[in-house]
């Protein structure tokens, strides 16, 4: 089941990072509800053994692009935000005092706090692209304007899958001229 949820994770990341044509230094925030994945309610079924192995799918991905992981915890912690210390600071984050924990940030926060190098927790982010994995409520974390990216796939375990690309706003009007994205 761990291995098929780590396989599902990287065909999503992978295939979400070829659709939104990140740029090595971009953001990437995703939302995990472990719960979800095993069949559980969120909140209700905290799995670490499945946090982890959809982090594994993931991260891995990212770091191969150059792209900064910034994992949203649970509403527990106001949908803080972990990530490294170098991705924060290069960003202007203000860091936060508060370190995840299965039932107060959730497994995947907490999967990503033992494996960063230097990690730190945040308010809120300006991602440039998500991945929402069981519900999480990635959207206060994107850019404006998100634009929603379908997968070949539509879950990781039994959690239900959402991604999102961001775009810059289209301002003016009739005689406008804008760039292809």
């Amino acid at each position: 089941m761990y291995e098929e949820i780590t396989a599902q994770a990287r065909t999503v990341v992978t295939e979400l990072l070829k659709q939104a044509h990140l740029k090595p230094g971009s953001a990437l925030v995703v939302g995990c509800s472990s719960s979800e994945m095993v069949g559980s309610q969120i909140g209700k079924g905290s799995s670490m053994e499945a946090a982890q192995a959809a982090f594994r799918g993931i991260y891995p991905v990212l770091q191969e692009h150059g792209i900064d992981l910034a994992v949203q915890c649970c509403e527990h912690l106001n949908r803080a935000l972990i990530l490294e210390r170098k991705a924060a600071e290069k960003r202007g984050y203000e860091i936060v005092n508060v370190v995840p924990q299965p039932h107060a940030g959730g497994s995947f926060a907490v999967t990503a706090w033992n494996s960063f190098r230097d990690p730190v927790a945040v308010e809120a982010i300006a991602a440039d692209a998500g991945i929402d994995i069981g519900g999480t409520l990635i959207g206060m974390h994107l850019r404006r304007v998100a634009v929603p990216v379908r997968t070949s796939l539509t879950h990781i375990g039994q959690a239900i899958v959402l991604c999102a690309r961001t775009r810059p706003k289209y301002i003016g009007g009739p005689r406008a001229v804008y760039q292809e994205m």
